[in-house]
C-alpha cells in the first residue's frame, strides 16, 4: 500500500519521469478542454450527438491506417490516424444532420443509427486489418479503450493547442453559444446565424473528441465531454462559472485519471479516467450546496421549519389554536409561546409584525400580480428584506390595525 501511494504521489508531482509527467499534462488539458465544450453541449441538449461522434471516428481510424501502409509502408502515423477519424466523425455528423431534416426521423433514431453502423463498419475493417500481414495493427484497439502509454511530445503538444483553442473560442463566443442554448429563437432575432453557430458548436466538439481518442478511447472519450458539466451542475446555475467549474473537474479528474494509469500500466487510461471523473460527479451529487443531495436536504429542513414557525405565529395573530406539534415544537424554542401554549410577550410581537408583513404581501400581490409571480419565495422573508423601502411605506396606508388577544392564542 504504502508502495502504491509512492508512486502515485511521485506521479500526481510530476517526478515519475518525463512521458509520465507529458502524458499528465496532456491529459489535463484535454479534460479541461472537453470540460468546457461540453457545457454548450449539455445546455444544448445534444449529449448523443458526441456519442455518435466518438463512435463515427473508428472506420475513418482503419482506413487512414490502410492508406498509410499502402502509400508509405506505415499506418501508424498519428496525424493520419486523427485525419481519417475527423474526416470519418464529420461524415457521422452530416449524415446525423441530414437524415434529421431531410427525413421524419428523430434525432435520437438517426445518432443511433450512424453510431451503429459506423461502429460496426469500424469493427470490420479492424478484423480485417488483424489479418493483413503488415506491422503494427496491434496498436490500433488502444483507439477503442485508451492508452496513453505511447505518447509523445508532438502529441501532447497536438491536445495542448486544439484544446486551448477550442477554450479560446468558447470564451470569445461566450454570449452566443449561452443565447443559442437557452433562446435561439431569441439568437435568430438578434440577427446571429443560429445553423452556422451550432455547426462551430459541432466542429469544437468534434476537434476535442479525436484529439481525446488516444487518451480516453472512442468508446469511453464522450465521458469527458458529458461528466464533467453534469458535476458542475450542481455547483452553479450560472454559464461563465459552470464553464470553470466543468472545466477544472474535467482536468483534475483526467489528471488523476492519467496518474493511476500510469501505475497501474496493465489497465485502460480511458477506463480509470471516467471512473475518476464519476467519483467527482458523486461527491458533487452529494454535498453540492446548490443542487446537491445534502444541499437540497437542508434547504427542504430549513424551509419546512420557516413555513411552520410563519403560520403559528399567524394563527397566534388571529388567536387560533395550534395543534401541529412541530408548530408547537418551534414557536416554544424560539421563546414565542409558553409551555401550555399561550403566547408570551416575545411571540406577540413576532405575531403582530408576521401579521403585518403577510398583510403588505398581500397588497402587494394585488397591486403588483406579475411581478409577485416572479418572486419565488415571495411571502417567505420578510417584505422589507426583498422590496425596497418607498414600495412598502406605500402599500402600508392599506393595512388596518392588528391587535392580538392573548387569551385566545395557544392550545384550544
Amino acid at each position: 500500500m504504502s508502495e502504491f501511494l509512492s508512486a502515485l504521489f511521485l506521479a500526481l508531482s510530476l517526478q515519475a519521469g518525463y512521458n509520465t509527467s507529458l502524458v499528465l499534462v496532456g491529459s489535463a488539458i484535454l479534460g479541461a478542454g472537453a470540460g468546457a465544450i461540453g457545457v454548450f453541449v449539455l445546455l444544448r441538449k445534444r449529449a448523443l450527438v458526441s456519442d455518435a461522434i466518438s463512435h463515427a471516428t473508428l472506420p475513418g481510424i482503419a482506413l487512414a491506417f490502410l492508406f498509410g501502409t499502402w502509400a508509405f509502408g506505415d499506418g501508424r502515423s498519428l496525424w493520419l490516424l486523427l485525419l481519417g477519424a475527423t474526416l470519418s466523425a464529420g461524415i457521422g455528423v452530416l449524415a446525423v444532420e441530414w437524415m434529421t431534416r431531410r427525413t421524419r426521423l428523430t434525432e435520437d433514431t438517426a445518432i443511433g443509427t450512424v453510431l451503429s453502423t459506423f461502429f460496426a463498419l469500424g469493427i470490420v475493417l479492424l478484423t480485417f486489418i488483424q489479418s493483413l500481414d503488415v506491422g503494427g495493427q496491434a496498436g490500433l484497439s488502444d483507439f477503442i479503450l485508451g492508452s496513453t502509454a505511447g505518447l509523445l511530445r508532438a502529441d501532447a503538444m497536438l491536445i495542448a493547442v486544439t484544446a486551448s483553442l477550442v477554450s479560446l473560442v468558447l470564451i470569445t463566443r461566450i454570449k452566443q453559444f449561452s443565447l443559442l442554448c437557452f433562446d435561439p429563437l431569441f439568437a435568430h432575432a438578434q440577427g446571429m446565424k443560429v445553423a452556422n453557430l451550432d455547426r462551430l458548436l459541432l466542429l469544437l466538439l468534434l476537434a476535442i473528441v479525436v484529439i481525446g481518442l488516444k487518451t480516453a478511447g472512442l468508446v469511453l472519450v464522450i465521458a469527458l465531454t458529458i461528466i464533467p458539466p453534469v458535476a458542475a451542475r450542481f455547483w452553479t446555475d450560472r454559464v461563465g462559472p459552470m464553464l470553470l467549474v466543468s472545466a477544472a473537474i474535467g482536468g483534475i479528474g483526467a489528471y488523476f485519471g492519467a496518474a493511476f494509469s500510469s501505475i497501474a500500466a496493465d489497465l485502460p487510461t480511458g477506463g480509470l479516467i471516467v471512473l475518476t471523473l464519476f467519483a467527482v460527479f458523486l461527491v458533487s451529487m452529494l454535498v453540492a450546496p446548490s443542487r446537491g443531495v445534502f444541499g437540497s436536504t437542508l434547504k427542504h429542513f430549513f424551509f419546512q421549519r420557516t413555513i411552520h414557525e410563519r403560520q403559528g405565529l399567524l394563527a397566534v395573530s388571529r388567536g387560533e389554536p395550534i395543534f401541529d406539534p412541530l408548530t408547537r415544537r418551534l414557536l416554544i424554542k424560539r421563546g414565542y409561546l409558553r409551555a401550555d401554549g399561550a403566547p408570551t410577550n416575545e411571540g406577540t410581537m413576532a405575531a403582530q409584525k408576521m401579521a403585518r408583513d403577510q398583510a403588505l404581501w398581500n397588497a402587494y400581490r394585488r397591486a403588483y400580480p406579475t411581478e409577485a409571480m416572479m418572486l419565488d419565495d415571495w411571502s417567505l422573508r420578510p417584505i422589507d428584506d426583498v422590496l425596497p423601502k418607498d414600495l412598502v411605506q406605500s402599500l402600508s396606508p392599506e393595512l388596518a390595525p392588528v391587535s392580538i388577544s392573548k387569551s385566545r392564542g395557544g392550545r384550544a
